[in-house]
């Protein structure tokens, strides 16, 4: 009797005993109590026999003996394997099938072989994963010569050969598939689809004992074999995840728990295997391992410790005993990349209890070098590490090729980092496959090649993507050229056969259930493939070979091949997110699969050298600016900056300083922003990047600079195109017709583009346009492969799109299998552009296979061929395709993010191409595109498009609306005008925005966006609201003006005239502000002479007191401050200047002053010169610079009018104010004189001179009727004088100024009374003449003279005909006013009171020569009210009626101008201003401009050839409904002539007649008399037609709908309020509140539901019976198989995966006392409370999304409850309820303020919580100075927690205390809302930019 025993039994017995007391409690309960039993082999004479303790079991000779598991026993077993062997063995005898369960690990298959070696079973092995079906297990057909076989699978094989079935991954099968082996289990019965029937032994020879074995079989019964039993592998479901056992099949298995082996047995093994450790640290790791895999690590939910991966770690630190244990198990277990916070923590501690934190003193530092072995070391080569001073030499697996030395290769360029990480991989690659984990772009697939090139390795890189198959990983069918079905091995399984290095890229994809299958590949090198080939383990092979002493040809007949020893994977991960439900993919079964390595990114300073060595001409200052912003974004726990920095990996920053070398005068801020979609990142984001820019440096250089450059044409001129400076050759295609061409308008913004993209281009990237919805991505990429002259591919993604669609689509022609190249695949072969269009439809996971091809320049096809980019690998190589130099690939998506929702192509993909923001065309460029299309459209039309539509991009950038209108909607309208030039553009718009007209929110805001812009949608022709005419009274001759110029010289007086230089103060720079002011148009609901209007931003306080206007600038000058705006007529931002500093306050204490601005002309256009009347103060402003120079006349004291009236009240003396002529200022010449005074001062600004008249008169008022001839009336006697001066005054000093008098002779009337015009001082007289043809209208008889208007209280106007040129006395004719005017608001205008209100300073009078035009502003009691309004009409409130006087109408108007919303409290200032409450300007020559005195700026158009003009356009743009019913006209051409026309019969019944020549009144026939026919001599109409209503007919909806439907709703609104016991007065109270915010919370909710809907995207269901045929399963199909369509469903979540937690938000309010003092000024409590009513009402019943509250914090606390999580406000009432208890806290409450302590606690509080994000909004007013609050401590409490995004919204606070705070905060998470009323929308892009990145 021979008899070995197998196991050893010496014990470690001191280590144990010490190791006993350490972690006694973390072992197995049953790991000591085993008595020792041994495994004894007997030879008998009756078979061989094995025994285990008393149990034996008789052997029999297998008859596959290839099967049979070979070299699985180890040397040494221990004891509790052996128990294990026992057990199985007493379930072998009994008949009964086992499962095996247990953590995930070898150590269970590595039992179920070993039984099976031990008994000598042949083994039908299966691996389940999620795709495994029922043909899998039971019988698959294949073709053979055109018929369908079954071919067994391995449970009918095993069953009726007598095998034992070994099924491993139960909870991966889907739930449906294992119950087809219920029955085979239980009764051993199984029904075939082939018609076979298995039946068990038993049974089956009970019936060959009554029949013959031929009749069985004729009965197709087949006897299941009683040695054939079932091992099942699995793992405990709830503890991991997978599906969980049937409770039928669980019945029918017997189970084992195989935990790992015990402490002893382990410490055994490792101690074995590390001879030159010390024990006590193998101990240590051993106990580390083992207290991770408790029960109670695992309630803290961290992985389990891969123990049976410490053997190889053990082997490794053999050789490197210096090796770090912490760097070891980082290898085992890299806890810092898949655990939160708190499991870091847990991990760290377990660690530092061991001993094991030390750190990484002895890491290897780099490979010194690699030598090839030799001889019987043919698939080795050397490695020598240096690790601590000290060179360590091992020997690995190497590849086929020629090892290479490290740092040799050209394009690697080396840093200690990588250099470190690469010799710690030698190491790990003695024993184990690898897995590196990194970000993307941070030079994973770099370090692989690196690895693969030393060590001589093929690499074979295989794309994973997430609906990977174990197929595609494994084996796919094909079809032989004869029709016959065959298996082909994918690219991993022949790389295992050859020894090549498999690059798995994105294991992080692929599902679980599907990687798995590999597990038996990485853990015992063997396979079974779907076509029952084996793959066995180098030694195992060799052996089985001696065993069975057969040649490798007989072996591979019998289909087992030998695994290749230097074989090994690499894979490649991005990390793994703690906590996330999908992109946690690192759990206990694949961290037994590798050993893992992080890839830092790159430090600093080394990825400067790796920058810099890989382009060596890249501007220095560059790349440092660039790595102090990527590096300042990486180190910052912020989420958002993380993500920014992501998108500018290692790769990104390459490609940015290769684009950088080539064009070193390009901004890195447009890198940046390119490389970040700077454009379409939300508007956190983007301020994030532009503050961490700024604190960088990077500078964005001003836009302007680009628009100057003139040079964005593109040229092609012998073959070379250009665009703006960048040339290229042109391409000569073979295929011409691939070309595209399209119709493309060139505008510079394309051109600046496509030069970028030409740029990129030329340096061989591969592009991606990002942008909204119809900006022109296609044209734009279209045009540019037009250009130069490249074929393109396009391919068009959709939600469907598979990876196989991407690549092949296959086909079945007679029976065989064939495979249509994709345009992708004929792309790469012809050297083709592909444009991939739509690419963010399609899923990510199918997109990404696109990165192999753009990195490497390799893919894999389904049809086994693969494209490679280098031209050596296609050598010898059948299926390879050479991918041709040329290609290229153009990606076009849409931006990610709402509303387009597709998938974030970018996010995943972003940083292998070179991507381009396309946007809409700037308004320019939008304009002149527009009118290349439409060149007829009038372009104010085009123009008024284009400033609507920016406006509504602008809206959507903001997220005030969801859609963004795009330049291809405007161009729908442009072609539409241009065809149908006299449709209205209010109808055509409405082509795009009727998609919104159901969605009453958003039709309010885009009309109001249209109507601001003047296009007038809704408005209808009949709406012409112009003010009423009424008739002048007749012109009448008055008198004659003589001035007597003849040689009477008492008459003439001479007057001296003295220069000298103006003395200058100055400059001072004050600073130019802009701000930006909405323009509205005001012709949009109805035609009117406004035109459009504005408001001023001004403080309330402050009163307009001037206007004046040059060309198309309008200058206002304020006077409390004094200030000054400037703004063009269709501008968007005006200038302003506060001279708050330079006008002395304190004149005598009270001091109101009186500004007067005048604008200067050609060469200073811009500059305005500023004349105060009280202090004679003028001031010379630049509006450009800011400059402002004080101009010094008079050579006397200047504090003359300060020392005279010391008590001001009294001294009628301090009433004589100075004043300045302007009408000549456009010549850069001013007049001033002091009223009273007897001198004129000229300034001449230009020349610098000021000349001094001296006047023997003393002066009331100047006129300057021309520049050399002046109208001077004296004060106190109103006599009139002329002045005459020479031209150029100091020229030469012969001229001197003359006075001549002139006297005003009445027309005598026949009583001898004169009808006197002397009796009043002229307001306004015009410094030209009007044109004859408006003099000869006025006058009403034809005449040619000189003339001037003038204006005075007692007429509408005058004519002085003849004057001032002509001698001969001047006619002065008149059109009288019944009652002169008054003063407004004082007694009598010029006949002086000691009134103190005097008479106003402005007289608000203008005539417009061009249109013949007098306009007056006047206050309503001026007006005949009477005459305009009918008797039952209120006149509306006005601030003044602009009175027209029209002289070639001779009508009268009067306009009323709308009163102001607000009015500066000094009223009796204002009055001093003016009567009215406007201030009025003449604008352009039709027009006039005012300003009410809280500065609301409106344009008029007074002109009637103006108004009739703007009236004809209006009504085009309404289009002209005339009313008249649409007739319906077919023209047929019916072939016959026309005979003579003639009236035709008359049809007695009057039947309608349609065609035939012959009955009068008939339609569309010939020759007759009809409607719409051809040839009859007239029109007539019998009466037949269709009655129309029409449109008036059809908007009159009868009154009494109307009111039922009103009633309707009330009744309904009431019981509403019945059923929440809602009062109306709260109702309305509420409604105040809600109505307020009901935009933001209707989009806000739009998202909400969206995004509900994204995450709801049904998926792909395979294996089905019916649905969409699955290109994966054709050849499936062909055989003839059910189960091989796909359909969409919904995907229920893999069981074990963690629930979706709701996101949680806690809004922080304010509610201190501050908030109430100052909502008076602000209405800041009532924005916070309409804050919180918004994000009541829009996470309403999203409750499961959302876990909200919402938390007060005053002087009195800082957790004062207003909505509690669990009890949210369920209606109206409610809500009202929190509302009033926040308004009446802040009225009662302590003053104090804990904003700082509310956030850190919320902060805190929050933290604690289980959710899936956790938000901190904070409310608040800035006050925390006052409170000794700093903003850092704000900031540190901001970003206390990395897990909670805390928010701050600052309201309106006093100064730029807000501000000042926000420059302090971290960027993108506090928000300044100066105006209240951006709060919501401020909360509305917090939540869509952060919560909704991922919901």
């Amino acid at each position: 009797m021979h008899s070995r025993i197998l196991s050893k039994g010496t014990a470690a017995a001191v280590a144990a005993r010490r190791i006993r007391n350490i972690v006694g409690s973390a072992l197995s309960k049953d790991g000591w109590t085993y008595s020792a039993r041994e495994v004894k082999f007997l030879k008998t004479s009756s078979g061989d026999t094995i025994k285990i303790g008393e149990i034996s079991y008789q052997l029999k000779t297998p008859r596959s003996p290839e099967l049979v598991p070979i070299s699985h026993m180890t040397e040494g077993m221990p004891q509790t394997v052996v128990q294990h062997l026992r057990w199985i063995m007493q379930k072998d005898l009994l008949g009964q099938d086992v499962f095996l369960i247990g953590p995930p690990g070898p150590l269970r298959r590595s039992i179920a072989m070993q039984y099976l070696e031990l008994t000598k079973r042949e083994v039908e092995y299966m691996a389940l994963s999620r795709d495994t079906t029922e043909t899998d297990l039971k019988q698959r057909r294949e073709i053979r010569s055109g018929t369908a076989f079954y071919i067994d699978q391995c449970a009918v094989r095993a069953a009726t050969e007598g095998r034992i079935l070994v099924l491993e991954g139960l909870e991966k099968a889907e739930r449906n598939v294992l119950p087809v082996l219920n029955n085979l289990l239980e009764n051993r019965e199984m029904q075939l689809e082939d018609g076979r029937f298995l039946m068990s032994a038993q049974r089956y020879d009970r019936l060959l004992e009554e029949h013959t074995k031929e009749e069985l079989d004729a009965w197709k019964i087949v006897r299941v074999s009683e040695d054939f039993r079932v091992i099942a592998l699995g793992l405990p479901v709830p503890r991991y995840t997978g599906n969980p056992l049937d409770p039928p099949l669980r019945s029918r298995f017997q189970a084992r728990d195989i935990y790992y082996l015990p402490f002893k047995d382990q410490l055994e093994l490792l101690y074995s295997i590390g001879p030159n450790i010390a024990a006590e640290r193998v101990s240590k790791l051993l106990s580390f391992a083992t207290t991770l895999c408790s029960q109670e690590s695992s309630n803290l939910g961290l992985p389990d410790f891969p123990v049976d991966n410490l053997p190889p770690a053990i082997k490794v630190l053999n050789l490197a005993p210096m090796l770090p244990s912490q760097q070891l198990i980082h290898r085992l277990y890299p806890y810092e990349a898949m655990l939160g916070k708190d499991g870091r923590k847990a991990v760290e501690g377990v660690l530092s209890r061991f001993e094991l934190l030390d750190g990484r003193k002895h890491s290897p530092s780099e490979v010194v070098s690699v030598e090839a072995g030799s001889g019987e070391r043919a698939g080795q080569v050397a490695v020598t590490l240096r690790v601590a001073d000290k060179n360590v030499t091992f020997q690995v697996p190497s590849g086929t090729r020629r090892p290479r030395p490290p740092n040799s290769s050209p394009s690697f360029i080396s840093t200690p980092t990588h250099a470190c990480l690469l010799a710690e991989m030698m190491q790990s690659h003695l024993v184990k496959d690898i897995c590196l984990i990194g970000a993307k772009g941070c030079g994973k697939s770099v370090i692989a090649k690196e690895f693969a090139e030393m060590l001589g390795y093929t690499v074979e890189p295989i794309m994973l993507y997430q609906d990977m198959t174990a197929r595609d990983l494994l084996q796919q069918r094909y079809t032989l050229p004869n029709g016959d079905t065959a298996w082909r091995a994918s690219p991993l399984v022949s790389a295992a056969q050859d020894g090549k290095l498999v690059l798995l890229d994105g294991i992080h994809r692929v599902n679980l259930g599907t990687l798995t299958v590999l597990s038996r590949l990485l853990h015992d090198r063997e396979l079974t493939l779907y076509d029952g080939t084996r793959l066995l383990r180098w030694d195992r092979y060799q052996a089985l070979r001696e065993d069975l002493q057969l040649t490798d040809q007989e072996m591979q007949d019998r289909s087992i091949f030998p695994i290749h020893p230097s074989f090994r994977v690499l894979a490649l991960a991005e990390p793994p997110v703690a906590g996330s439900a999908t992109q946690q993919w690192l759990g206990p079964e694949l961290l037994t699969m590798f050993l893992f390595h992080t890839v830092k990114p790159l430090a600093r300073a080394e990825e400067n050298t790796v920058i810099q060595g890989m382009t060596p001409n890249v501007p220095r200052e560059a790349v440092e600016h660039l790595l102090h912003l990527t590096h300042s974004l990486r180190q910052t726990n912020d989420p958002t900056a993380q993500s920014l920095a992501s998108s500018l990996s290692t790769r990104q920053l390459l490609r940015i300083c290769r684009r950088l070398s080539q064009y070193p005068e390009e901004s890195i801020a447009h890198a940046v922003n390119k490389a970040c979609l700077s454009r379409f990142l939300p508007s956190l984001a983007r301020s994030a990047l532009q503050k961490n820019m700024a604190n960088c440096s990077i500078e964005d250089r001003a836009e302007p600079a680009l628009e100057q450059r003139e040079d964005h044409t593109c040229t092609v001129k012998d073959g070379v195109l250009t665009i703006g400076n960048v040339s290229a050759t042109v391409y000569h295609p073979d295929e011409k017709m691939k070309v595209p061409d399209v119709l493309f308008y060139e505008n510079a913004q394309h051109m600046m583009v496509m030069e970028d993209m030409l740029k990129d281009f030329l340096l061989g990237e591969h592009l991606l346009l990002v942008g909204n919805q119809g900006v022109g991505k296609n044209k734009i990429v279209d045009r540019f492969l037009h250009l130069m002259n490249r074929p393109r591919e396009y391919l068009q993604l959709h939600r469907d799109t598979t990876v196989q669609t991407l690549t092949l689509q296959p086909s079945v022609r007679d029976g065989i299998i064939v495979y249509e190249d994709s345009p992708l695949v004929r792309a790469v072969k012809m050297g083709h552009i592909l444009v991939i269009d739509e690419a963010d439809k399609a899923p990510t996971n199918v997109t990404c296979i696109l990165k192999t091809l753009v990195e490497s320049g390799e893919m894999i096809l389904a049809d086994g061929r693969r494209i490679v980019s280098d031209p050596l690998e296609v050598e010898g190589r059948p299926n390879a395709i050479l991918m041709h130099p040329d290609f290229r690939m153009i990606v076009l998506a849409n931006r990610p993010g709402f509303p387009f929702l597709g998938n974030d192509f970018f996010g995943a993909l972003g940083d292998i191409f070179s991507c381009h923001a396309v946007d809409n065309p700037k308004p320019q460029a939008e304009f002149a595109m527009l009118k290349q299309y439409g060149p007829d459209v009038p372009d104010a039309i085009l123009q008024k498009l284009v400033a609507a539509f920016g406006e509504l991009r602008s809206m959507a950038d903001q997220g005030a609306i969801n859609y963004p209108y795009s330049t291809r909607e405007v161009v729908n309208i442009v072609k539409h005008l241009q065809k149908f030039p006299n449709e209205g553009l209010a109808n055509v718009v409405r082509n795009v925005f009727d998609f919104d007209s159901y969605n009453k929110d958003m039709r309010e805001v885009l009309i109001a966006a249209l109507h601001k812009h003047g296009i007038p949608i809704g408005a209808k022709p009949t709406s012409v609201h112009l003010a009423k005419e009424l008739p002048l009274p007749d012109c009448k001759m008055l008198g004659y003006w003589t001035s007597n110029q003849g040689g009477n010289a008492r008459r003439k007086l001479l007057c001296p005239t003295e220069s000298h230089r103006i003395d200058i103060k100055g400059p001072v720079f004050l600073r130019v502000q802009s701000y930006p002011f909405e323009r509205h148009e005001s012709r949009a609901m109805n035609f009117t002479e406004e035109q459009a209007h504005w408001q001023i931003p001004m403080n309330e306080v402050n009163i307009v007191c001037d206007v004046t206007t040059a060309n198309d600038m309008i200058y206002v000058a304020t006077c409390n401050p004094v200030s000054v705006y400037a703004m063009r007529d269709r501008a968007d931002t005006l200038q302003y200047i506060e001279l708050y500093d330079v006008f002395p306050r304190t004149i005598s204490g009270v001091w109101q002053p009186f500004v007067t601005v005048a604008a200067l002309g050609n060469p200073l256009e811009g500059q305005v010169v500023l004349h105060e009347e009280q202090s004679n103060t003028v001031l010379h402003l630049d509006l450009v610079t800011g400059a402002v120079r004080r101009l010094v006349l008079s050579q006397d004291k200047e504090e003359e009018p300060v020392r005279k009236s010391a008590n001001w009240w009294n001294n009628k003396d301090s009433q004589s104010s100075y004043k300045m002529c302007r009408e000549f200022a456009h010549k850069n010449w001013l007049l001033f004189y002091k009223e009273g005074g007897n001198q004129l001062d000229v300034l001449d600004v230009l020349e610098g001179q000021v000349h001094t008249i001296s006047l023997p008169i003393n002066l009331r008022a100047v006129f300057l009727v021309a520049e050399d001839r002046w109208l001077l009336v004296e004060s106190k006697t109103d006599k009139k004088f002329l002045l005459t001066k020479p031209m150029h005054m100091g020229a030469e000093n012969s001229g001197v100024c003359q006075l001549h008098t002139i006297s005003e002779d009445a027309v005598s009337s026949g009583f001898g009374t004169s009808s006197g015009i002397g009796d009043t001082a002229p307001q306004e007289i015009s410094s030209e003449q009007l044109p004859n043809e408006n003099l000869s209208a006025a006058l009403g008889q034809k005449i040619v003279s000189p003339n001037r208007i003038v204006c005075d209280p007692n007429t509408y106007a005058n004519i002085v005909v003849g004057f001032p040129d002509l001698m001969s006395p001047n006619e002065v004719y008149s059109f009288k006013r019944t009652s002169p005017l008054t003063e407004g608001r004082g007694p009598d205008m010029f006949f002086g009171s000691s009134r103190r209100s005097g008479p106003a300073k402005r007289l608000n009078c203008v005539s417009l020569l061009g249109a013949n035009q007098v306009i007056r502003a006047l206050p309503p009691t001026q007006v005949p009210l009477a005459d305009i309004f009918p008797k039952d009409v209120t006149p509306p409130m006005t601030a003044a009626y602009l009175e027209v006087t029209d002289l070639n109408s001779k009508k009268l108007k009067y306009v009323p101008v709308p009163r102001s919303s607000s009015m500066s409290p000094y009223t009796a200032w204002i009055s001093k201003i003016s009567d009215t409450d406007v201030v009025l300007a003449p604008m352009g020559s039709g027009g006039v401009v005012t300003v009410d005195m809280s500065g609301y700026v409106r344009l008029w158009e007074t002109g009637l050839d103006n108004l009739q003009r703007s009236l004809l356009e209006w009504r085009n743009m309404i289009g002209a409904e005339d009313g008249r019913p649409v007739q319906i006209t077919i023209q047929r051409d019916s072939g016959l002539d026309v005979s003579s026309p003639k009236h035709g019969k008359i049809d007695p019944n009057n039947a309608p007649h349609v065609g035939g020549n012959q009955w009068a009144g008939g339609t569309g026939g010939r020759d007759t008399a009809g409607l719409g026919g051809k040839g009859g001599p007239y029109r007539l109409d019998a009466g037949h037609k269709v009655y129309q209503i029409s449109q008036a007919e059809k908007d009159a909806v009868p009154e009494e709908v109307k009111r039922a439907a009103r009633e309707m709703a009330e009744k309904a609104f009431k019981e509403r309020l019945k059923e929440i016991e809602m009062s109306e007065y709260d109702a309305a109270t509420y409604e105040r509140f809600s109505g307020a915010v009901r935009r933001q919370v209707q989009s806000l909710r739009i998202i909400l539901d969206s995004l509900q809907a994204k995450g709801k995207e049904r998926q792909w269901l395979k294996n089905q019976a019916l649905g969409e045929l699955d290109d994966a399963k054709i050849i499936d199909g062909l055989t003839g198989e059910k189960a091989i369509y796909k359909r969409r469903g919904e995907l229920e979540p893999e069981l074990g995966t963690p629930q979706q937690k709701p996101k949680r938000l806690r809004l922080l309010v304010d509610v201190s006392g501050s908030m109430y003092r100052f909502n008076g000024v602000d209405g800041r409590l009532e924005r916070s409370m309409e804050a919180v009513c918004m994000v009541m009402e829009a996470l309403e019943s999203y409750e499961h999304k959302f876990k909200y509250d919402i938390v007060g914090h005053s002087g009195d606390g800082f957790d004062i409850e207003l909505v509690r999580f669990d009890k949210l406000p369920k209606n109206n009432k409610q809500r009202l309820r929190v509302l009033k208890t926040m308004h009446a806290h802040s009225q009662f409450c302590m003053s104090g303020d804990y904003t700082l302590e509310g956030t850190e606690y919320a902060v805190k509080e929050l933290a604690r919580e289980e959710a899936d994000e956790h938000f901190v909004v904070v409310l608040s007013d800035a006050n925390l100075e006052r409170y000794g609050i700093s903003p850092d401590r704000f900031a540190r409490a901001l970003t206390s927690n990395p897990q909670v995004n805390a928010f701050a919204i600052f309201i309106g606070s006093l100064g730029d205390q807000a501000e000042r705070l926000q420059r302090t905060l971290p960027a993108g998470r506090s928000f300044v809302a100066m105006d209240t009323k951006q709060i919501p929308q401020i909360l509305q892009q917090i939540f869509t930019s952060t919560m909704l990145s991922n919901a």
